[in-house]
């Protein structure tokens, strides 16, 4: 019972220790002078600029998904008409 009593004393206060550098950690992203903090935000801008480029590559994907369905629609009525002009065209000769 006495170890484990050592023990848990001795990961309380690890535990505390821990606590105390997380709160330091803490502290120091909310100073925006720490180079931790600096990186942070850089990082965080660094992804929000990513996902901005992100939506807009995706919306331009869209874009031309639907231009692209959009010739080959054409494409297809294009060679429908070709077809019937070459027949029209074998027929007066």
């Amino acid at each position: 019972v006495a170890a484990l009593q050592d023990e848990k004393t001795s990961l309380m206060s690890e535990n505390e220790i821990m606590n105390d550098r997380l709160d330091q950690i803490d502290d120091s992203l909310d100073d925006p002078n720490t180079v931790v903090a600096k990186k942070y935000f850089h990082a965080q801008l660094q992804l929000e600029q990513l996902q901005e480029e992100n939506f807009r590559l995706e919306a331009a994907k869209d874009d031309y998904r639907v231009h692209c369905e959009d010739l080959e629609k054409q494409l297809i009525e294009l060679q429908h008409r070709n077809n019937e002009l070459t027949s029209l065209a074998e027929e007066s000769r």
